[in-house]
């Protein structure tokens, strides 16, 4: 065991005891990637890349702040062998502080587990590990070990629920300096909010082209044509013939990350809607009664079934049904299934 660091090698700065410091059993974990911070072991564990890199550069940059010389050693887990943590965290000539970062502990080699280990047992002095974790059954065992030291811990899941999405536009904004109006906030998350990566991104933009508080007009000048691209305007051009138009929105949203579930989903509703007023076509206002419907929900269905046919609307649903089965996985290329849905639909208006 090496001994305490002498004055001309100091060891890069490691917070105290308090909040996610303390190297003991039973220290705090779940911190924010905010919070990161040098200690000699630190877990990166969630399958957020965005806020497992911010992380990682937090510890990076506070270790820089105790000492701009400290040298930073990232590897690959996947492609780890044996013995690579030992040499990069030994003491070196020069005595300089160390961050070793290992990276993809989710896909490691059975080396790098096993020397993750033996470092969690004895950390050197002057080094900080940390250990970036992306989720998953794969070492399980070293994640056991590191809960049970008690290592400062940055969780970093998926950020999925429109508030949560919400909660972290307003904080890169805040970290920034600025406010949006709460339309704009979720006009944003309309727009950007299937990757978080593009939503920081798109903070950013509005943040640097745009001044005071930020509208729900500057949202849309700048990411507009993502927004428009919902399901159920796709499922409306296509109700309407409008292929090319149908399409267009379809692949524009596609590429923003969009699910192709919701898209099958809206065409359905659409056909279905179409099929239970044209049951009920000729009785007037008695049908969006009987339907549970709004008149006005009546009237477009009617409008639009001057277009269809008994005949086109049932091989429109049919193909919509074939649709579905696709994407929830008796198909191999589920973008490809929603698109022919599309075009089907689109095709069988006003056969």
């Amino acid at each position: 065991m090496p001994g305490p660091p002498s004055p001309s090698r100091r060891a890069p700065a490691r917070p105290s005891a308090g909040r996610g410091g303390a190297r003991g059993r039973g220290a705090p974990t779940g911190l924010s990637w905010e919070e990161a911070a040098p200690a000699p072991v630190v877990l990166v564990t969630g399958p957020e890349e965005l806020l497992a890199e911010r992380a990682v550069t937090q510890v990076v940059q506070r270790a820089r702040e105790s000492d701009p010389a400290v040298e930073v050693t990232r590897i690959d887990a996947d492609r780890y062998t044996a013995g690579q943590l030992s040499v990069v965290a030994s003491p070196s000539l020069f005595a300089e502080d160390k961050v070793v970062v290992l990276r993809g502990l989710e896909s490691a080699t059975d080396d790098a587990i096993t020397d993750a280990l033996a470092h969690l047992a004895a950390p050197p002095e002057a080094v900080v590990l940390v250990l970036v974790h992306g989720g998953g059954n794969r070492g399980k065992r070293l994640l056991d070990a590191l809960r049970a030291a008690g290592v400062p811990t940055v969780g970093c899941e998926r950020v999925k629920s429109p508030a949560d999405k919400e909660a972290f536009v307003q904080a890169e904004l805040r970290r920034a300096g600025r406010r949006a109006e709460r339309a704009a906030v979720a006009a944003l998350v309309d727009a950007l909010g299937s990757d978080l990566r593009e939503l920081a991104a798109g903070c950013a933009q509005l943040v640097a082209d745009t001044t005071g508080v930020i509208g729900v007009d500057a949202v849309h000048r700048y990411h507009g044509g993502r927004i428009e691209a919902s399901g159920f305007q796709v499922a409306d051009a296509a109700v309407a013939g409008e292929a090319g138009r149908a399409v267009a929105l379809l692949r524009h949203a596609m590429a923003t990350g969009l699910d192709p579930v919701p898209f099958v989903a809206a065409l359905a509703a659409r056909l279905r809607t179409l099929a239970r007023v044209g049951a009920l076509r000729g009785r007037g206002g008695s049908a969006a009664a009987e339907l549970g419907m709004a008149p006005w929900q009546v009237d477009r269905a009617l409008a639009d079934l001057r277009r269809w046919t008994p005949e086109g609307l049932a091989d429109a649903i049919t193909a919509v049904a074939q649709a579905d089965a696709e994407v929830k996985g008796e198909g191999r290329d589920r973008e490809f299934a929603v698109e022919r849905a599309v075009l089907r639909v689109a095709a069988s208006a006003g056969r």
